[in-house]
């Protein structure tokens, strides 16, 4: 069965001057480009809105190599050709900027002229997709100027790499914007399938009641990728996949399973339940961790020949609160794995007492399970035993499926990332990360960083190394299915 497509008048933001920091960069290319005219093609950019592209001097651009730059980009990886009227207005709407953490005057002018050009009250929204060690410079220059005022800003991950550089990285942040202004995305959160979660639990009686300590057995998710580090070997060597995929994406959506309901779905009281998440997510145990590296990585350009950086990490987590406490939180990710995949599984309780026997070949432990998959449009699987068609009482493995086809996201070609923009545009903070919940989170990875285990080989196409099974025993993983 499927959902009807959800409402698609949603709110449209007023005048916006977007600066792209990083504007020649892979994820510009790649995400924020094609985004934002996707975001055009829905009719969701406002009416009046000028985007300026911004980098230092060693990788400036012209307005008119910009705007090439931008085509190129859309046709690569957007989802519908850069033509057309939108198109049209879209590359109307592009000029460049040079500007670096100690020179932002071109920058400030090209604003002006820009807000000049539209007139009226105009908002602004800095986009700072530029590697970490540039963002201290880069919003230490906003604040110095008159560019903080009537802005917001997106920051991407990774949000420092430690708790003391997430630590220095909010205090500088905090002495040049409010934390209303800003925007600390993570895509994972923007997807709709997450939100789903959040129904399935709270508008349903049946599910609610079960979710806790005495009827559930363990957690999973499960974020396998295909992808190796081909292209990102410098950038990867300094993250890894802890830093690059469980800080910033995994535990959010720990966070997201194991809230309490809050009052309502506004920004402050949501983030407060998840935060109480974190606050109770107990210091992440080495001897609970399995870290690995997929055959071939130490030759990838950039990466060193005896690197111990991660590409596999696989963790027992666990939550020191009345609902969840002894149930383990298991969270994996890697690359170069066997298949790409963003599962969630909520393994119940067995029955005190089988009554029947298992017919022959039924799989034990595919049974008394709910799996969601978070690929967006996403989908939601109750696993459970029946009785095998035939005169002997005997169970085998059964499955209702809900798949949620029906989406704002998929029916305007928007990703979760590009749907992250817009809210932020729209002010709306719900979605985002909080400062102190990323300081919780360094904290309680603290002891892992200091001692992490020996990272073991393993071969593409796998999944992983064979400990991460021994890890989660006597549970098995979902995944492979």
């Amino acid at each position: 069965m499927s959902t009807h497509p959800i409402e698609t008048d949603v709110e449209v933001p007023t005048s916006y001057i977007i600066v792209l920091f990083g504007a020649t960069g892979d994820l510009a290319r790649r995400k924020i480009i094609p985004g934002l005219y996707h975001l055009a093609l829905a009719g969701l950019l406002p009416k009046d809105y000028r985007i300026i592209g911004s980098a230092p001097a060693a990788f400036a651009l012209s307005s008119d190599a910009f705007r090439s730059f931008a085509h190129d980009s859309i046709d690569e990886f957007g989802e519908l050709a850069p033509d057309g009227d939108v198109w049209d207005s879209f590359v109307a709407s592009l000029s460049f900027a040079e500007s670096s953490a100690q020179d932002g005057s071109a920058l400030l002018a090209a604003v002006e002229d820009a807000e000049t050009a539209i007139g009226g009250d105009v908002n602004r929204l800095f986009h700072l997709a530029v590697p970490p060690d540039a963002v201290l410079g880069l919003v230490t220059m906003l604040g110095a100027s008159d560019l903080r005022h009537n802005a917001r800003i997106i920051l991407e991950k990774p949000f420092g790499v430690d708790l003391a550089s997430a630590k220095e990285l909010n205090t500088v942040i905090k002495a040049n914007f409010e934390e209303t202004q800003v925007f600390r995305i993570d895509h994972f959160l923007g997807k709709e399938s997450i939100d789903n979660i959040l129904a399935l639990r709270f508008a349903n009686r049946f599910f609610e009641p079960l979710w806790n300590r005495d009827h559930v057995r363990y957690v999973q998710i499960d974020v396998p990728e295909t992808l190796t580090i081909e292209g990102r070997g410098a950038f990867y060597e300094g993250t890894g996949a802890f830093r690059d995929m469980v800080v910033s994406h995994l535990f959010q959506v720990l966070g997201f399973i194991a809230m309490e309901q809050p009052t309502s779905l506004e920004a402050r009281p949501l983030r407060d339940e998840v935060h109480k998440v974190f606050e109770t997510l107990r210091p992440i145990n080495p001897a609970h961790v399995v870290r690995g590296q997929y055959d071939g990585y130490r030759n990838e350009a950039g990466v060193a020949r005896d690197s111990s950086t991660e590409t596999f990490v696989a963790i027992r987590a666990e939550i020191e609160n009345t609902r969840w406490k002894g149930v383990p939180f298991y969270l994996r990710t890697g690359k170069a794995l066997a298949e790409s995949r963003q599962v969630i599984t909520i393994g119940f309780e067995e029955p005190v007492m089988r009554l029947f026997p298992l017919a022959k070949g039924a799989p034990a432990n595919r049974g008394n399970r709910l799996v969601v998959d978070f690929a967006d449009p996403g989908s939601i699987h109750a696993h459970f035993f029946a009785k095998q068609p035939g005169p002997e009482m005997r169970l085998d493995a059964a499955e209702m499926t809900f798949n949620y086809a029906g989406s704002f996201q998929k029916a305007h070609h928007l990703e979760a990332y590009e749907y992250l923009i817009l809210e932020a545009m729209l002010g709306k903070r719900t979605l985002f990360t909080r400062s102190d919940g990323i300081e919780r989170l360094w904290e309680v990875s603290a002891d892992l960083l200091a001692s992490p285990p020996p990272v073991e080989p393993y071969a593409k196409g796998s999944w992983g190394p064979a400990s991460a099974t021994e890890l989660i025993a006597p549970n098995t993983w979902c995944l492979p299915e």
